[in-house]
């Protein structure tokens, strides 16, 4: 009787949930980044909002007032937090053990990775007639996942099994006290809203890879999509409807990206740019495996490259066969076209497959090759060490800060090399509204694509439909509004010249601006003191957070401690070591101020607090 009464306490504050829901939720990639604090991320938002269901507290200011779930939307927000908390409460656990992800596949693909790295046999039963993995045997080739399905009526079928059982079940939401003898994890697909994984307390340990797969491979399940399984949840008469505008939308979006990239190969729809990466990653994985049996596959990333980029590579190398990472320098005082030249040729010495991963310009020093030459070292002839022809490379360009400059047209710069781009759509694409991105090629790569389409669509990866609605109605004006963003930015840059000449600024030259690089984010190395290396620096981390607590303390309507960048309006501070570069190696972070400059802000008063700050040095 007492759990019973519980479950509809439960229930019935998920409704008020549903009707009070504040809009940030489900119209921002980020809600209340004043009252954020990373080591506390999501236990601090659910504990907070158990104290408002213990108080029966569900209003819109109260939720408004909740801190951040997460730094950023891909890897949760508050809708999906309640809805793990509520299932986790309906079936007595703790939330943990409940993870939401936006695919159907890869909460499966979690798991056989971590049994895959313990080397523990995996089984995975399910009812009804379709087998949730239709390629089976790219994901045992590709993958190196090692597994058995089977489809079976109900739990209660399973055979006994020497390794770890997944239990796909037929039914709204998995109940998981029925069958915890037999299954350590439990699986329920919800059409086209994504899935919700729960994890046996037995295997608690799973958590962290778990919820890791989600950071760097796929996503949460989006806020709108968390919002109608809230309501499934509550009504067993709500099922998820097909947006009738879907086609129109993305054959708006695809139009839109084939116009600003101005190449004709048709582009891909992910749910994020990481969801996109790990479809180029695999798909070229696979293609090389395919074409180039036996031979090493090497990917080249940048030692400090955004960390999902960097720590995803690594990933992927740490259970594929044959793959490896091999690392490219390409700031301060190294040239990435010089780095490229010593990489590529040791690696046609090897006969190896050259995979390369740049962010042009570069990420957080904004810095932008000499593209002739880096043209040149992509299509110089190489010989292997028995002095036959080397596999030539193929360039896939993280071009989210710039994803306005035309790299893939059949007369640009890089019309010569196996180019694929990528951008992220939480930035420009949708101005910081969903985190869907994008994929494209040049006549070259076009062949590429459909590996990359086949892994997106493995992963279930792609872009949902109302992520796509939004795409549609951002994106024509995207070009605009990173053109009236980069001219705040460069006034805010030249004002620092100005009142604080001593500090060195990494942004594009007026030159490169003129040829089309026109980012609006740059970032801000600033006068440091101290009798040795370790005070200098010490100094300077210290300068910079004040920097951007005065910033953010000034200005709460209108800056963020946040990596975001593309946004509608405001500004967005962070340092990149501790953000971005969470996984980087720690001889590679940069402990500098990255800023990023909206189409939407007050510059007058950002220069008033920042001659504020430059007065208090």
């Amino acid at each position: 009787m007492e759990n019973i009464l519980e479950a509809n306490k439960t229930l019935e504050v998920v409704k008020k949930v549903i009707n009070n829901a504040p809009s940030d939720w489900i119209d921002l990639t980020t809600h209340r980044l004043d009252i954020y604090e990373e080591k506390l991320a999501k236990t601090q938002f659910l504990a907070q909002f158990e104290e408002l269901y213990h108080k029966n507290d569900i209003n819109t200011s109260s939720l408004s007032n909740l801190p951040t779930a997460y730094d950023y939307i891909r890897l949760g927000h508050p809708l999906s937090s309640i809805l793990e908390w509520s299932i986790a409460q309906l079936n007595n656990i703790h939330a943990d053990q409940v993870i939401a992800f936006s695919s159907k596949t890869v909460p499966l693909l979690a798991v056989l990775r971590t049994n895959a790295l313990l080397g523990e046999q995996t089984l995975i039963a399910y009812t009804g007639k379709t087998n949730p993995l239709q390629k089976e045997e790219i994901l045992k080739e590709v993958y190196n996942y090692t597994f058995q399905t089977i489809e079976v009526d109900s739990a209660n079928d399973i055979p006994s099994f020497d390794g770890h059982v997944i239990f796909i079940a037929n039914e709204n939401y998995p109940k998981i006290e029925q069958h915890s003898s037999t299954v350590n994890t439990y699986v329920t697909q919800l059409g086209n809203l994504g899935s919700v994984l729960i994890i046996n307390e037995d295997n608690k340990s799973f958590i962290s890879e778990i919820q890791h797969v989600r950071r760097r491979e796929t996503i949460a399940m989006t806020p709108a999509n968390s919002l109608t399984a809230l309501q499934m949840l509550v009504d067993s008469t709500v099922t998820p409807n097909l947006d009738p505008n879907f086609e129109t939308n993305k054959n708006a979006v695809l139009s839109s990206i084939k116009e600003v990239t101005q190449t004709n190969v048709k582009a891909l729809l992910g749910s994020s740019g990481l969801s996109i990466q790990y479809a180029i990653m695999m798909g070229l994985i696979h293609h090389a495996k395919e074409n180039h049996s036996g031979k090493p596959i090497k990917i080249i990333v940048p030692t400090n490259c955004y960390g999902g980029t960097n720590d995803q590579a690594r990933r992927v190398a740490a259970l594929t066969k044959n793959v490896e990472v091999v690392d490219l320098l390409v700031d301060r005082e190294n040239n990435m076209v010089d780095s490229l030249e010593t990489v590529l040729s040791n690696i046609a010495s090897q006969d190896g497959v050259p995979l390369i991963i740049a962010e042009i310009p570069t990420n957080p020093r904004v810095e932008v090759p000499n593209l002739v030459e880096l043209r040149d070292v992509l299509t110089k002839d190489r010989q292997t060490s028995d002095q036959q022809k080397a596999i030539e490379p193929v360039f896939i360009l993280d071009q989210t800060f710039c994803p306005n400059v035309h790299f893939l047209g059949d007369n640009e710069i890089l019309a010569s090399v196996k180019t694929i781009a990528y951008v992220s759509g939480s930035k420009f694409p949708s101005g910081g509204k969903c985190t869907a991105g994008y994929c494209t090629a040049n006549q070259k790569a076009k062949n590429l694509m459909n590996k990359i389409e086949q892994h997106l669509k493995l992963c279930d990866n792609e872009a949902t439909e109302h992520q796509i609605a939004i795409l549609a109605k951002q994106m024509p004006s995207m070009n605009q509004r990173i053109a009236e963003a980069y001219k705040n930015t460069r006034a805010f840059v030249n004002y620092i010249h100005e009142v604080l000449p001593t500090a060195k600024i990494n942004f594009v030259s007026e030159e490169l601006a003129e040829q089309g690089f026109t980012p609006s984010v740059f970032s801000l190395d600033l006068p440091t003191k101290g009798n040795n290396h370790e005070e200098r620096e010490e100094y300077k981390r210290a300068l910079n957070l004040r920097l951007i607590n005065l910033m953010i303390t000034e200005l709460p309507n209108a800056s963020k401690y946040c990596v975001s960048y593309g946004q509608l309006k405001g500004s967005y501070w962070t340092i990149p070591a501790t953000s971005t570069q969470g996984t980087t190696k720690e001889s590679d972070k940069d402990y500098i101020a990255r800023v990023a400059f909206s189409p939407d802000l007050d510059l007058d008063t950002h220069k008033r607090v920042f001659k504020e700050f430059v007065e208090g040095i």
